[in-house]
């Protein structure tokens, strides 16, 4: 991850363009994660990086550019996601999947063989199942376990509590782990 100092001056274009590039490749897979949409994924990288342009002499260096960028990203992808809904969208709105949890199950499993997580069929059934996460935990599985944000910069990312995140993480592994059971499962039932 890039730290970067806050700006005492205004940002060359041509050091905007390094960020830019940089970038913005993560930033369009972490988009269309969250929006499992690619037209929506770069309308929102595009919004990203002219806020973020926009606002750099906000940008104060107490945090990475990285976790800078990221977050603004997460906000234009729930702010996608609100337009798609007909009510409003908002992260505390979202945290009703950690005030009235559902009863999950959980199921045992044996650690899947390396070839069938390699599977293009296996990775589809896994970025199926993390389509299926509700925005607030697709969020935080998405920073914390595939782009590799630790969890104080995820917190930081999604203005939540360390503990939030904690527990939303759980929820979607969780989710993730019955998602993949039931997959393995009808999978063993209909082998030779």
């Amino acid at each position: 991850m890039t730290t970067m100092t806050p700006p005492s001056q205004p940002i060359s274009e041509q050091r905007f363009v390094q960020v830019v590039e940089a970038y913005a490749p993560r930033l369009y897979r972490h988009l269309l994660r969250m929006l499992d949409d690619p037209q929506d994924a770069e309308d929102a990288l595009q919004e990203t990086f002219l806020k973020a342009y926009r606002h750099l002499s906000r940008f104060e260096g107490r945090a990475e550019l990285s976790t800078w960028l990221y977050r603004i990203a997460t906000n234009e992808a729930l702010m996608h996601l609100r337009r798609r809904r007909s009510t409003p969208l908002s992260l505390e709105a979202l945290s009703a999947d950690d005030t009235h949890p559902e009863e999950i199950l959980l199921t045992s499993w044996q650690v899947l063989p390396e070839q069938a997580l390699l599977s293009a069929e296996t990775r589809q059934v896994l970025e199926d199942a993390v389509a299926q996460l509700s925005p607030a935990l697709r969020a935080v599985f998405l920073l914390r376990d595939v782009e590799g944000f630790s969890t104080r910069e995820t917190a930081e990312i999604l203005g939540l509590s360390v503990d939030a995140v904690k527990t939303r993480l759980a929820r979607a592994r969780l989710r993730l782990r019955e998602a993949l059971a039931r997959y393995f499962e009808h999978a063993e039932e209909t082998r030779p």
